[in-house]
């Protein structure tokens, strides 16, 4: 089915997604470009749509790649494939230069109870929890490095910015399909998810500027929770009575604190160091 007007009845509904109000109201996402596509493939997941533009996805090897699968992709129905042209695409996405494709995902499809369920067993110490971050840029980052780091699970408090809005999803590059991220949760199922994760004795390290305690004093090979706080204000006051320990990065120079992507890195990578050195 071809699509050439952005005008289009059905290219509105998906322009829709790029609004916080209306994924709500749909319950759909937006996922922009050929990797994240391919990233939900390779997991066995086929998008609600596909909208894409053959021109621009055969200029690269990997482009000509993706479109002869989907044109022979078995479980993929006409009816959720659509072929449009530039102005078209351009008009779905966000990004500068389209790369071609723009998928279209329920977000119960990556529900945190079947993200954990597809998951291979195994002990993952850390629990992320992020609280009130507001940039879209460091959640992606975030989220990306948390799969990298092999993070259990990421819980999000109710003034996070939106984890499926297209800045954040495109930021962290395909981690929504496989790390479970559970948005929208108050301190009480914080506290339940805590201690579910660390047993009667909860471990929750806050990371805060100033703190006594270094980070990479802390043993981080058995459960802890980690709580990164907004990239202004800090911790909140339900961030902090959760806490049972602030720790802190060494900073020199005069320099008072680290971004909060780079920040959760530097701590998840220490857990991870730990880890090795314990076999």
């Amino acid at each position: 089915m071809l699509i050439s007007s952005p005008h289009n009845p059905r290219i509105r509904t998906v322009q829709e997604l790029h609004t916080t109000r209306g994924r709500k109201k749909s319950g759909l996402f937006l996922l922009e470009g050929p990797h994240l596509l391919e990233t939900l493939l390779e997991a066995n997941i086929v998008p609600q749509e596909i909208y894409y533009e053959p021109a621009l996805l055969q200029r690269t090897p990997d482009g000509r790649s993706l479109l002869n699968r989907l044109l022979h992709l078995a479980n993929l129905a006409p009816t959720q494939l659509f072929e449009v042209n530039e102005r078209v695409i351009a008009a779905l996405g966000e990004v500068q230069t389209s790369q071609g494709v723009v998928s279209v995902l329920p977000i119960a499809t990556l529900s945190p109870e079947r993200l954990l369920a597809r998951r291979l067993p195994k002990q993952r110490p850390a629990l992320l929890i992020l609280d009130n971050l507001a940039d879209p840029g460091n959640m992606g980052t975030i989220l990306r490095t948390a799969l990298a780091a092999d993070v259990q699970e990421v819980l999000l408090t109710s003034g996070c910015v939106d984890c499926y809005s297209p800045k954040v999803v495109r930021s962290a590059a395909g981690a929504h399909v496989t790390l479970p991220i559970e948005p929208n949760l108050d301190w009480d199922a914080i506290r339940e998810k805590i201690t579910l994760h660390c047993g009667d004795t909860p471990r929750v390290l806050l990371a805060e500027a100033g703190s006594t305690h270094s980070y990479f004093a802390q043993d981080l090979t058995k459960p802890f929770a980690l709580v990164i706080g907004n990239e202004a204000q800090g911790p909140s006051t339900e961030a902090r009575a959760q806490a049972t320990l602030s720790i802190s990065i060494p900073l020199a120079n005069g320099v008072e604190s680290l971004n909060a992507a780079m920040a959760t890195g530097i701590i998840l990578y220490e857990a991870v160091r730990q880890r090795c050195l314990h076999g």
